[in-house]
């Protein structure tokens, strides 16, 4: 780290970039950034840190400068263009996080889903434990001094993964997602496979995934799961209302009962990870249960808010298996109320290659809308549209738009599920704006 630098990042409100940009600035170094105007749910971290947020502008670019350039942005961008005219130091994200994680116990959290709530499970918990400096995909970072470890989330999208060799991995699953880049499930399964060879000390893996059953590694692989074949397992889980619980084996050793205050049963499979990475680093497994109590979640995913009689959850699912997942905490949390899904298509390109999937998956729900598909800075448009999606929907698949959410209206005491990864929030405040005006004219 050079205090002698300013660190500028080029598109800094990006989920990875925020957090890595407010880990440097809790180092001491200096921080800025660029990008576009428009408010992020990463942004409100960033005021706080007092962290400067420059528009998009090539002017910003000086000597002195250590340039550290999201991926979403290719080598054409005024800024990047720059900063290589002026031969200033430069970095892709995954090129620097790849150093910033050495001297550490490090952590990598992989999988095509789960990567962003295990992560900030593993963080807080081990947050409690000993100094930890963390990475979370959710606009989260903290470099804390004198860091026994780091965890962040190790993302496979284009493979970047693969500039980071942490001593630990927990890998969640192995999906085809990212159909703008993976060829097919074994392409994916590759890149899993490179990435644990790179794992230094151990893995531990989703024993139901088959993809994941089948990596070969020099390191030891210890699955999780609810199966008598894996090593760590969780039994007698009972879900409720109020969270689930469950008695955690690690073979034929009992590490006691635990509950978490987390729904679905996705996250009895992320906890178990967590408490198998705190077991191999001697972590005291009491101190791990009063942590794992007050885990109050991360930023988009299931993130409540009630408002006149409704419940609304906000989640970053836009994958068929997330999509379900979503739903599940949903039942288990609200099991005697009607669940409403409002999905915004997330790339053309995924869509057209899990249709099906998502359809079948939304129909989880007791009722379905749907918003445009959300175009990405990489895919503008395509050969599919919300329409034929809402064709194989069941459970409904009605059209959305910001200008008109009044079907929404009709919905009382019940749980409306917002989910996408673009900009579905503009859709929840609209309707939020609805629900609030109603609650003043009933006043």
């Amino acid at each position: 780290m050079d205090k002698d630098t300013t660190y500028y990042f080029i598109g800094i409100k990006g989920s990875g970039m925020s957090s890595l940009a407010l880990i440097l600035h809790d180092k001491g170094m200096k921080v800025e950034g660029s990008d576009i105007t428009q408010y992020t749910f990463t942004q409100r971290g960033l005021e706080q840190a007092g962290i400067t947020v420059h528009p998009f502008d090539p002017e910003n670019i000086k000597a002195g400068q250590t340039i550290i350039a999201g991926n979403s942005f290719t080598d054409d961008h005024p800024e990047i263009k720059k900063a290589h005219e002026l031969g200033l130091p430069f970095y892709r994200y995954h090129e620097f996080l790849g150093e910033l994680i050495k001297g550490y116990t490090s952590i990598g959290v992989a999988g095509a889903h789960g990567k962003t709530s295990t992560t900030g499970l593993l963080s807080h918990v081990l947050s409690g434990i000993a100094p930890t400096s963390y990475l979370i995909g959710d606009g989260t970072g903290k470099g804390t001094p004198n860091a026994r470890f780091f965890v962040y989330e190790a993302d496979e999208y284009r493979r970047h993964f693969l500039a980071t060799s942490p001593d630990y991995a927990i890998m969640t699953n192995i999906d085809f997602d990212h159909p703008d880049y993976y060829h097919d499930i074994d392409d994916v399964t590759t890149a899993f496979e490179t990435f644990a060879s790179q794992v230094k000390k151990g893995i531990f893996a989703w024993g139901d995934d088959v993809h994941l059953r089948q990596l070969k590694t020099d390191v030891p692989i210890y699955y999780y799961g609810t199966g008598e074949e894996d090593d760590f397992q969780a039994k007698n889980i009972k879900r409720t209302t109020k969270g689930s619980q469950f008695d955690v084996y690690y073979r034929e050793e009992y590490l006691g009962n635990y509950h978490v205050p987390l729904f679905g049963k996705h996250n009895v499979l992320n906890s178990l990870a967590v408490i198998a990475v705190a077991y191999f680093e001697d972590v005291d497994l009491d101190e791990i249960k009063k942590e794992l109590e007050t885990f109050k979640g991360v930023k988009r995913r299931f993130a409540e808010r009630k408002m006149a009689d409704m419940t609304i959850i906000d989640d970053y699912a836009h994958h068929p298996s997330e999509i379900r997942a979503t739903l599940d905490a949903a039942r288990q949390k609200y099991p005697d109320k009607q669940v409403i899904a409002v999905f915004q298509p997330h790339t053309f390109s995924r869509v057209i290659a899990l249709m099906g999937d998502i359809a079948e998956a939304l129909d989880n729900a007791d009722k379905v809308y749907l918003t445009d598909i959300f175009s990405s800075a990489r895919e503008q448009n395509g050969q599919v549209s919300s329409e034929d999606l809402a064709a194989k929907i069941s459970k409904g698949g009605e059209i959305l738009t910001v200008e008109n959410m009044s079907p929404l209206l009709d919905y009382h005491d019940a749980v409306v599920v917002f989910m996408g990864a673009g900009d579905i929030q503009k859709y929840e405040h609209t309707y939020e704006d609805l629900l609030s005006h109603l609650s003043l004219k009933d006043n």
